[in-house]
């Protein structure tokens, strides 16, 4: 199959999963989270991609963005993706559609290498066989000794260099607890492994910035989101007054965002989660966007949907080794792979994305 191959039918479904345990951040709680799965097929293969959201991105995509996509030619991937772009028009763009875009994106990418016979990460032009990955959990909920556990678990089983807790806890209210946190996890993986913290924008300016320089004793490199990715001049404002890189991003849904994220120069690196900008398709002009404004970019979790695309993005800094999607996806997948040495290995003999969804792992945990 090759020239001539076209897109035979689409199907969507969302699974929920319970976390192993109560979880929260700086401004949110959860105990479960929601995968949605979108397979595109050609004949006898199979594309897959998938989002983490709502379960209403399934019919969303069933109803909107499969008739614009059935009957595409499977290796015209960006006319397929303005195609879906139009099609979202009076739906509007962004939040639920951008999710069921992107993931719909991600399986017409895997579909398409399938078809070739390549592996996904060489077909978008893939320099490297592995990408750097950071550990990401420690969230607020956790116990000292739980946290301890899961630091201890990324350095010493899976050789990782870098490693991120959740802080922020409670909208900023407890920013004692906070520091106590964050010196425990550099207590507990030393001097030599980055501490990374996130407070998914749970401060405001002036507390951000009191916070910050209390990390940077603590030689922390990575002060992710300290008051709101909208707050572009409290962003600003942050990053002059700390040690820390500042990141954000993760929640942008389109290539004018990140141009005016980029052009504000208030960030370090810059966060893209291929998930919810657009697929595949847009992360790349993403990445071209940031290096023009010689930022790096870092892969905001769904770690093995994110790993064949960045590994072709040339200004790629690392990608998040998120504990709950980690999860998800080694339970849902066949063929994913372990990190080895803080590095995520890419399959370089099977084709596409290389790994094998296992409806019947899954079903149990449909939602819709």
């Amino acid at each position: 199959m090759g020239d001539g191959a076209v897109v035979s039918s689409v199907a969507a479904a969302a699974y929920t999963v319970p976390t192993d345990e109560p979880e929260a951040d700086g401004t949110i709680s959860w105990e479960a989270t929601t995968i949605v799965v979108v397979q595109v097929h050609a004949g006898d293969l199979v594309g897959t991609g998938w989002t983490y959201g709502s379960p209403v991105i399934a019919p969303l995509v069933e109803k909107s963005l499969a008739p614009v996509v059935v009957g595409s030619d499977v290796l015209g991937n960006v006319a397929t993706w303005s195609a879906m772009v139009r099609a979202l028009r009076n739906i509007g763009r962004r939040g639920l559609a951008g999710m069921g875009l992107s993931a719909v994106d991600c399986a017409l990418w895997d579909l398409k290498a399938r078809v070739l016979g390549l592996p996904l990460h060489r077909l978008l032009g893939s320099g490297r066989d592995s990408v750097p990955l950071y550990g990401s959990g420690g969230f607020t909920t956790y116990t000292a000794d739980r946290l301890a556990q899961q630091l201890t678990a990324w350095v010493e089983d899976d050789g990782m260099r870098r490693v991120k807790i959740k802080i922020g806890e409670s909208w900023g209210s407890r920013p004692d607890r906070d520091l106590e946190r964050a010196r425990q996890a550099r207590e507990v993986v030393g001097p030599d492994v980055e501490l990374f913290v996130d407070a998914n924008g749970g401060y405001d300016v002036g507390q951000a910035v009191r916070v910050g320089r209390d990390l940077d004793e603590l030689g922390v490199r990575w002060f992710e989101e300290p008051v709101s990715s909208d707050d572009l001049t409290g962003l600003g404002v942050v990053r002059r007054a700390v040690l820390a890189d500042v990141a954000a991003g993760e929640y942008g849904d389109s290539l004018d965002y990140f141009h005016t994220l980029c052009r504000a120069n208030v960030l370090d690196c810059v966060q893209v989660d291929v998930t919810r900008c657009g697929g595949i398709t847009e992360l790349l002009r993403v990445a071209a966007v940031a290096a023009g404004a010689q930022l790096d970019v870092s892969g905001h979790c769904a770690p093995h949907e994110h790993a064949a695309v960045l590994a072709a993005v040339p200004n790629l800094r690392h990608l998040e080794y998120f504990h709950d999607h980690v999860r998800i996806e080694r339970l849902f997948f066949d063929g994913i792979p372990a990190p080895v040495d803080g590095q995520l290995p890419l399959p370089t003999e099977r084709p596409g994305n290389g790994l094998s969804f296992r409806t019947d792992r899954a079903e149990r945990y449909r939602a819709r």
